[in-house]
């Protein structure tokens, strides 16, 4: 990926959304050619010079300072995963990372995941891959050893999957969401293969990825709620929290409940139920062999 091009398109997108008269600025005179506000614009509501700017969003300062940073997120309205985004583009790593190794889930995680017998758990690590999951996340969210390590990945089962519209009756909002964190993720690590080629076979493969990815929002949803479309027990609506586990910040713990006495919680005691009365299989991750190396 272009480093350069990245903050470039970030900047001139959420420039974009803004209008003069939104945040207080008298509009430049003459025909507007662009929309949203110009670079003059938005260099005199940040109080930096234009040139200065137009260098910035052209990607020929090679690290900004936490100043301009800091101004120019006030100037555009950035939110805090916003800002985050454009600290991590306009403040590269001054060496290039290297190939970062396979993730594994340590054992004790994966003991936790299993007892937890009707909460849908999984572990989600870089580029949105599945790392690690318990037999109600496979009995609810996707059939995870049934699927090859690459598939393993929730980008891919949103975008790809041709069950996916079925199983989220507000598939648009959930994969909206989806594009928004791999965004976050490249901003991350902007020079992960893996992640550049997750995005282009996704921009080639989806006309909705493709379209959606071109507005370079980025979102990063912590918790909420979500419907699930399930065959055997209908629709479902749970709340979801997202844990980052301190020992390695790259993987979350993402858990679904329900709350006590309504219809989502007994949808997932039959759930639990249907489960158990299945063959005993292989639940909280992928055979170590295959690694959980997503190339």
């Amino acid at each position: 990926m272009n480093l350069s091009a990245e903050l470039s398109e970030f900047l001139r997108t959420r420039r974009a959304r803004l209008r003069p008269e939104e945040v207080g600025v008298v509009p430049v005179p003459g025909v507007r050619r662009v929309a949203g506000l110009r670079r003059e614009e938005l260099a005199q509501l940040a109080g930096i010079s234009v040139d200065y700017y137009t260098r910035v969003e052209q990607g020929r300062i090679r690290r900004v300072s936490d100043s301009v940073i800091e101004s120019l997120a006030g100037a555009l309205r950035l939110d805090q995963h916003e800002q985050e985004h454009f600290r991590n583009l306009a403040q590269p790593p001054r060496q290039a990372s290297r190939e970062p190794g396979q993730q594994r889930v340590r054992p004790g995680l994966r003991i936790m995941l299993d007892a937890l017998t009707d909460v849908p758990a999984y572990i989600v690590g870089r580029r949105l891959d599945v790392l690690a999951w318990n037999e109600m996340a496979r009995a609810l969210v996707a059939d995870f050893p049934a699927l090859t390590p690459k598939e393993r990945n929730l980008a891919r089962l949103v975008f790809l999957d041709e069950r996916a519209r079925e199983i989220y009756p507000e598939w648009e909002h959930i994969a909206r969401n989806v594009v928004g964190n791999l965004r976050l993720e490249v901003g991350r690590h902007f020079d992960d293969i893996r992640l550049a080629g997750l995005v282009g076979d996704l921009s080639l493969r989806s006309p909705e990825f493709r379209s959606w990815w071109a507005g370079h929002d980025v979102k990063s949803r912590t918790f909420g709620t979500k419907t699930f479309r399930h065959p055997e027990v209908g629709l479902v609506r749970l709340h979801f929290s997202t844990f980052q586990l301190a020992e390695d910040p790259e993987q979350k713990l993402i858990a679904y409940a329900a709350e006590a006495g309504s219809d989502a919680a007994t949808a997932l005691r039959l759930l639990a139920s249907w489960n158990a009365t299945l063959a005993p299989r292989p639940v909280s991750a992928a055979d170590p062999a295959d690694a959980i190396d997503r190339s």
